[in-house]
């Protein structure tokens, strides 16, 4: 096991993932939040300020809206309507598209890692976030 604090291996895997995003997402000119937008509104409609609550824990500082990410998959064709914004069909096809590429990072992700060791070390990271979230 590694000396490292928890803080580094977050970051780290962050980062890998973020990169991982942009490679598969890549040949679309898309990246990790316009996949995030895209997967939300796959699940269900939204509009902006929903999508905007939704994905801030990912946002980065200086990043404070999802809207140019929207505004992309708009003028693709992908996204419609205004309050709420939904999918068109064009969108629900590049979805099902790039959910085999962000799924085959997702495998690799977790080679060699159970089903249950996965779900304890989230369960892990939500107790973590809990505790300083309380103070």
């Amino acid at each position: 096991m590694s000396d490292l604090p928890i803080g580094y291996w977050l970051k780290h895997l962050d980062r890998l993932i973020e990169n991982d995003f942009d490679r598969a997402l890549s040949t679309e000119s898309l990246g990790r939040r316009h996949w995030q937008v895209l997967t939300s509104l796959h699940s269900e409609p939204a509009t902006v300020r929903d999508l905007d609550h939704r994905l801030a824990p990912f946002l980065e500082e200086g990043e404070p809206t999802v809207a140019p990410a929207v505004e992309e998959l708009r003028r693709r064709g992908w996204v419609e309507g205004g309050t709420p914004l939904s999918l068109t069909a064009a969108g629900q096809s590049a979805h099902e598209e790039l959910f085999d590429k962000v799924g085959q990072g997702r495998r690799r992700l977790s080679r060699g890692i159970s089903e249950q060791e996965y779900h304890a070390a989230v369960d892990v990271l939500e107790r973590m976030s809990a505790n300083l979230e309380q103070g």
